[in-house]
């Protein structure tokens, strides 16, 4: 089985040797690098090419945006997962504008994290749920307001590839729960993205959260 593949960035080596004993516990994940400032992190990720970079805000040299910025230039295969104490609005639009898969509270459970890094790996974009109704109510309500975002009418299909692309699932994975074909799965993305404004799986996340449908069981 191949292991996703992890590195860890964050300038508190207690913090980071807890992070890597929780990933390599994972029978999917391993630790391949881990780096204290954002300098070492930018180079040492374009080296090691991680599937995920679990990234702080705060580290010196450069800080997490910056290095989040070049990262996302440099090697846009990786999908960037922040891992940070800040619960700053700021910070998360930012980070998503960027193009981060995720954001993750250092206050959150460890089985929230490993949650993450698995939803990022396969396509999806994590928000912690502390901060989801802030990106909701912040981003996608403020487009509707100003008219940037239509209310169409979805069908009720859809509706159905809507809610499963914002849970993480790939187009596969959606044709098989849904019994259809790939390419109808592709159609109904294209005509849901067009239809709401939409540009990216970001987006649709952000959609779904302020209809209320990331916080159903």
């Amino acid at each position: 089985m191949k292991k996703l593949r992890v590195f860890v960035a964050d300038d508190h080596a207690l913090l980071r040797d807890g992070l890597k004993a929780l990933v390599n516990a994972q029978p999917d994940m391993e630790v391949v690098g881990e780096a204290d400032n954002g300098r070492v992190t930018q180079e040492k990720a374009k080296e090691l090419m991680p599937d995920i970079l679990l990234l702080d805000i705060s580290m010196p040299e450069l800080n997490g945006v910056t290095a989040a910025e070049l990262i996302r230039r440099e090697c846009p295969s990786i999908k960037i997962l922040v891992l940070t104490a800040y619960q700053d609005k700021g910070y998360l639009d930012r980070f998503l504008k960027l193009g981060a898969s995720g954001y993750v509270l250092k206050l959150s459970a460890a089985d929230g994290l490993i949650e993450a890094i698995r939803l990022v790996a396969a396509g999806g974009v994590y928000l912690d749920p502390e901060m989801a109704d802030r990106i909701a109510d912040g981003y996608v309500q403020s487009r509707l307001l100003r008219g940037e975002v239509r209310q169409k009418e979805l069908t009720k299909r859809e509706e159905e590839v809507l809610r499963l692309i914002a849970h993480g699932h790939s187009n596969k994975e959606i044709s098989q729960r849904l019994n259809i074909a790939v390419k109808t799965v592709e159609s109904h993305k294209a005509n849901l993205m067009q239809k709401l404004e939409l540009r990216t799986r970001t987006e649709i996340v952000r959609y779904a959260l302020r209809q209320g449908w990331l916080q159903e069981t």
